[in-house]
C-alpha cells in the first residue's frame, strides 16, 4: 500500500492533485478542504490509500493519516465505496463524523450527497462503534463542518490558481444555491458550480 506521498504539487483540479515524486506525476483524488491546503509549486504531503478495482488503481488522498483511517473504516459498512467515504469527509471533518455517528445523528448523514434517511439509519446501525469517540474537543466538531464553505470554496479557488477578486465573485455567485441546500453545503458541488461560473465569465 502506498501509505503517504510528499512532493512538489504540479497541478490542481477540482476533485484532484499531482503530487511530483522522485519525477512521477502522481495523480491523488482529494477532497475540497485538502485541496484548499493545497498550492501549485510548493511541498506537500498527504497520506493516501489505494483502492484497486480489476480496471483501475485510484490513490485517495487526506491532510492527515486520522482522515485516512476514517476513509478506510467508513468503507467496512456494506455500500460504501471510496468514493462515498469520501463525499462524507468532503461534508464533515473525521471528529464530525464519529460524533454524528455515536449520537445518531440522521440528519448530519443526510447532509451527504448520495445518502437519503434509510441510507443513513442503516450506516448508524454498521458504523455506530467502529470509529471510536471524537479526539478533539466537542465544540470544534461541531463547528468545524459549518466552518465557513465560503472559506473552503474561497482557499480552493486561489489554490487553482484564479485570482481572490476572482474567487471572491465566483463565492458570491454560488452562495444562492449554498443557501438553498441549507445546513452544510456540499463543498464539492459549489467548486464545480464556482468554476462554471468563473468559465462563462472568461
Amino acid at each position: 500500500m502506498i501509505a503517504f506521498v510528499s512532493g512538489t504539487v504540479a497541478a490542481l483540479a477540482p476533485g484532484s492533485a499531482v503530487v511530483e515524486v522522485g519525477g512521477v506525476g502522481m495523480a491523488v483524488q482529494c477532497t475540497p478542504g485538502t485541496l484548499a491546503g493545497l498550492r501549485v509549486g510548493t511541498a506537500a504531503r498527504l497520506a493516501t490509500s489505494l483502492v484497486v478495482r480489476e480496471d483501475s488503481l485510484t490513490l485517495y488522498g487526506f491532510a492527515d493519516d486520522d482522515e485516512r483511517q476514517v476513509f478506510e473504516l467508513l468503507q467496512t459498512a456494506s455500500g460504501v465505496g471510496p468514493r462515498l467515504a469520501q463525499a462524507m469527509l468532503a461534508v464533515h471533518t473525521p471528529d464530525a463524523l464519529r460524533r454524528a455517528l455515536s449520537t445518531g445523528d440522521e440528519k448530519a448523514l443526510t447532509a451527504v450527497p448520495g445518502i437519503g434517511k434509510k441510507g443513513a439509519q442503516k450506516l448508524l446501525l454498521e458504523l455506530k462503534d467502529r470509529l471510536g469517540e471524537p479526539v478533539g474537543s466537542p465544540s470544534a466538531a461541531l463547528a468545524a463542518p459549518a466552518a465557513g464553505w465560503r472559506d473552503q470554496l474561497h482557499a480552493a479557488l486561489i489554490g487553482l490558481g484564479y485570482a481572490s477578486r476572482e474567487a471572491d465573485e465566483a463565492v458570491s455567485a454560488v452562495a444562492p444555491q449554498a443557501e438553498a441546500a441549507g445546513g452544510t453545503p456540499p463543498v464539492g458541488q459549489l467548486l464545480k458550480a464556482a468554476l462554471q461560473t468563473l468559465n462563462r465569465a472568461r
